[in-house]
């Protein structure tokens, strides 16, 4: 039996119309090539779908559980549609966002609250970069965005700049260092180096400055949050190195300072990376312009 929409619909339209003659007005058909409609589907399924002498028109038992069929997949097939044409249009999708940056959780939250609210029919998630290669998963699809401070030539891939940013020191303002103008590799020989848990290659103190300079921390200390890191520096317990948006955004006491690494400063750029064919998509423009304007805010304040 070879069951289309159209039977489905034809089905449905009957039950609710109650007779053959409405249902052919509210399909804009004839009554003849409605009846023709109904016999050849009968004649496939071989069993009889209406009470023909019933009025107004009943469905059989067999056309009882045709209409449960169009009731449960007509729905569907609306929603789809609506899907398809909402994608067709921009107004609908996914945007799921790798983060390489462990910092900006703090700085994209916003930018998504904004975004939230403007594009309610995008489907928005943000799974953290560090735990998997997020350019690759990028490539096959897994994520649509990805946040990272190291652009790679790949096929198929725009990196956007999105803005510039100083890994800073950060220490107690009673630390000896704390005294100096600028600190440089070697000052950290001896020190407590408080990090987030993240691979050293991704931490820019590290791929910046230490790792060149083959000089090790006396320990180093991991911690999640931002706000922890900054109590435990003011606390004398450690050293960091943030970027300098993250210290200025966050400033939970006033008993440590901030110092440039070196004497010029390190400066790093953040990017988005999003696949070429996505990057002119209505909500993929309007995410990335969201993104701008916070981070202008932060670099102003």
């Amino acid at each position: 039996m070879h069951i289309e929409f159209r039977h489905l619909r034809t089905i449905q339209a009957i039950h609710e119309a109650g007779g053959l003659a409405r249902a052919a007005e509210q399909m804009n058909i004839t009554q003849s090539a409605l009846s023709h409609q109904v016999k050849g589907l009968e004649d496939q399924a071989g069993v009889e779908l209406f009470v023909r002498r019933s009025k107004p028109l009943k469905l059989s038992p067999a056309g009882q559980r045709l209409l449960k069929l169009a009731q449960q997949v007509l729905p569907q097939v609306e929603a789809l549609q609506a899907e398809f044409t909402g994608l067709r249009a921009g107004s609908t999708g996914r945007m799921h966002i790798a983060i390489e940056c462990h910092a900006c959780f703090e700085w994209l939250f916003p930018v998504l609250e904004q975004f939230r609210r403007a594009w309610p029919d995008v489907d928005v998630d943000i799974r953290p970069g560090l735990a998997f290669e997020a350019l690759p998963a990028l490539l096959r699809e897994e994520v649509d965005l990805v946040v990272s401070s190291d652009p790679e030539d790949l096929p198929g891939v725009t990196f956007i700049e999105l803005f510039d940013y100083n890994p800073v020191f950060v220490a107690a303002s009673t630390h000896p260092l704390a005294s100096k103008p600028y600190v440089e590799a070697a000052d950290f020989r001896g020190e407590t180096l408080i990090t987030y848990p993240v691979e050293r290659s991704r931490l820019d103190i590290f791929s910046q400055l230490l790792i060149p300079a083959k000089v090790e921390p006396a320990a180093i200390r991991q911690v999640e949050l931002t706000a922890v890191i900054l109590l435990l520096v003011a606390s004398n317990r450690g050293v960091s190195v943030l970027p300098d948006w993250v210290v200025r955004e966050v400033k939970y006491s006033s008993d440590y300072v901030t110092r440039p690494l070196t004497e010029t400063g390190i400066t790093r750029r953040l990017y988005a990376a999003v696949r070429s064919d996505d990057k002119d998509k209505p909500f993929m423009k309007e995410l990335l312009k969201l993104a701008g304007q916070e981070a202008r805010k932060l670099q102003r304040a």
